[in-house]
């Protein structure tokens, strides 16, 4: 019966600026799978959630970073805190440290969701793991507004061993084990911000290695990371 009680649920009450804002993103054309990955902006996006469970656990917060041509923006960073109606565990705040106050004085969640999907515009969505932070996103989304980011995203995790020219990288490394091979520093971990900010210089690297190998447009990026995908999963 969940499809009746999807059918029959009412889509959330928008103000008419809520509204608006929603209308302009929707009429950002999509990117074009020809664009080269040179010229390209990308949105590098990570959460903070009260779990692990993508079905059931809440998103606390969101962190973004930008890289437009290559290049990661650090004046543009984005990063806002879900209003939540109950704070989460202690042990879950141990781990991302936005405390109790912090998540019950957050952003009202429909107006939290637009400002991110003004923030993103029509980038395609870069993640570590990201069907983890795509998953949460939605499901925030449908909740506050009635609507999921129709953007493309890609995931470093197949990404990042697929480009990397040296054959002992083509191992199933976690986020932390990439940092550490590439030398970089993160001095906030599980900030969704700094998150972010990493898993963008990953990306960089990925860029830079997916161009050289002949890889240079959208298109044929999400048709590496689909690839890996596929091999990975056979």
């Amino acid at each position: 019966m969940n499809w009746l009680r999807r059918l029959f649920l009412r889509k959330p009450a928008l103000t008419l600026e809520q509204s608006l804002a929603l209308a302009a993103y929707r009429s950002n054309a999509p990117i074009a799978g020809a664009m080269p990955l040179d010229k390209l902006r990308f949105v590098v996006a990570d959460v903070e959630t009260t779990g692990l469970n993508p079905f059931s656990d809440q998103l606390i917060s969101i962190g973004a970073v930008e890289i437009v041509g290559g290049r990661i923006r650090l004046d543009t960073g984005f990063e806002v805190v879900f209003r939540q109606s109950q704070a989460s565990a202690n042990a879950n705040i141990l781990v991302h440290g936005i405390d109790g106050t912090t998540q019950l004085c957050g952003m009202e969640p429909a107006a939290a969701t637009l400002q991110f999907l003004e923030y993103i515009s029509n980038a395609p969505l870069v993640g570590f793991h990201s069907d983890f932070d795509r998953l949460m996103i939605d499901r925030a989304a449908n909740r506050a507004i009635g609507f999921s980011p129709s953007n493309p995203w890609l995931d470093l995790a197949f990404l990042a061993p697929a480009t990397m020219p040296d054959p002992e990288r083509k191992l199933q490394l976690g986020f932390d084990e990439w940092m550490d091979r590439l030398g970089i520093v993160n001095q906030a971990r599980h900030n969704a911000l700094a998150d972010a900010l990493a898993t963008a210089q990953v990306l960089q690297v990925v860029l830079a290695s997916a161009i050289s190998q002949g890889v240079t447009t959208l298109a044929g990026l999400i048709r590496l990371e689909q690839d890996q995908r596929w091999l990975r999963h056979h």
